[in-house]
């Protein structure tokens, strides 16, 4: 029985962060046990469900069941209603999450870790300041589980990480509040993301519309604390709703909130690493979350093999998961954090300015990098920036 055993890693969270995280160190031969508090893996679905082919790749050979529509278009909407159409030059994908997420999790158990659903950590066990496992209920039931390390993959409202000590809060500024709604019965092109941005709209954010098939679609926004003058994410939602779909019906709906920020500056400690949304690794300019955190995962995971191979799970030797997150994700993530920073304070006669420049480029050589190289204009110190993050888009 997993209450009985102790395990070389315990990973807290069952979402695409912990599996990843769990699959890699499992399939190097250390005991793994993931607990997730949910009932099932994959449910509920707080997230656009939106990937690239390119990054899923990094990870998975997509499998056809997982997606729903896929997407070689890209549409943004001004806030005169101005279109300015793109083609990717790499596809993407809506997921299906619920069975993405469980797919992931069936590979971790296959590469030899334990998962436990319903599975409420509440604590952290120390050993002087060192984490040494976690407390929690299972079915009404009190437990502790010890492991030589720990990775929190608890997503945005992540405890695990203020538990051990980590300073994990977020900026107001940089805390989106998302709501999104998936509608049935509307007419839609299949193959596009469609993107609004508009103060009036979805301030300090954006709104999108991610179709999953020909008549159905993930209707979204998230908006900024610090400029939605005091109104909910789902009243800005529902009122794009009422006038754009007024017929479709709301199958499902989800709130949450969604860390636009830099990634921690700290997010391991002594017997502790965070990965995914725990530590801040979504997208700063676009909230993705899945190929991030994923990365994440996947670096936790490789991380914890080599620690406890050497026996050592000390923050100091734990900082080179740092080190390798700074150097093939987090140095872009400043990037884009710096971008957004920009772009979120146009206003939307700027918005509409900028869609007026973007029109006068012919079609077949716009690019996202190309759009954003326009918006950047009040601050041409960041065309490096968009360069670099946008190189050969």
């Amino acid at each position: 029985m997993w209450r009985q055993k102790k395990f070389d890693l315990i990973v807290v969270g069952g979402g695409p962060a912990g599996t990843t995280a769990a699959r890699y160190a499992a399939k190097a031969g250390i005991s793994v046990l993931v607990l997730e508090k949910d009932r099932d893996i994959g449910v509920p679905v707080r997230c656009g469900e939106a990937v690239s082919d390119e990054g899923l790749r990094l990870f998975v050979k997509p499998d056809p069941r997982w997606i729903n529509s896929v997407i070689t278009k890209l549409r943004l909407i001004s806030p005169n209603d101005h279109k300015i159409d793109l083609n990717l030059k790499q596809k993407g994908y809506i997921l299906d999450r619920r069975i993405f997420d469980y797919d992931l999790a069936q590979y971790a158990s296959a590469s030899g870790a334990q998962i436990v659903c319903k599975a409420y950590v509440n604590g952290l066990l120390f050993d002087d300041s060192k984490v040494v496992g976690v407390t929690g209920e299972y079915q009404g039931e009190p437990f502790e589980v010890k492991s030589k390390l720990v990775i929190g993959a608890d997503g945005v409202e992540s405890r695990i990480g203020r538990w051990a000590g980590l300073d994990t809060v977020v900026k107001m500024k940089d805390m989106e509040s998302a709501a999104q709604k998936t509608i049935s019965g509307i007419e839609i092109d299949e193959h596009r993301f469609d993107f609004y941005m508009s103060h009036e709209r979805a301030p300090g954010g954006y709104l999108w519309i991610f179709p999953k098939g020909s008549n159905a679609a993930n209707v979204g926004l998230g908006v900024s604390g610090k400029y939605s003058r005091f109104r909910s994410a789902q009243s800005y939602l529902d009122d794009f709703l009422q006038k754009t779909f007024p017929n479709g019906s709301v199958v499902s709906s989800t709130v949450g909130g969604v860390p636009c920020d830099k990634t921690l500056k700290k997010f391991v400690s002594d017997g502790l690493m965070l990965a995914g949304d725990a530590a801040h690794m979504v997208n700063p300019m676009t909230g993705g979350g899945i190929i991030p955190g994923m990365r994440g995962g996947m670096l936790a995971g490789e991380t914890a093999v080599e620690a406890i191979k050497a026996e050592d799970t000390s923050e100091k030797f734990l900082n080179r998961y740092s080190k390798e997150w700074n150097k093939v994700g987090g140095k872009n993530h400043e990037r884009f954090y710096s971008i957004k920073e920009t772009v979120s304070k146009l206003t939307d006669e700027e918005l509409n300015s900028i869609s007026d420049a973007v029109e006068k480029i012919p079609p077949d050589d716009r690019t996202i990098g190309k759009v954003f190289r326009k918006a950047i204009f009040k601050k041409p110190s960041l065309l490096v920036d968009v360069m670099k993050v946008f190189a050969g888009v």
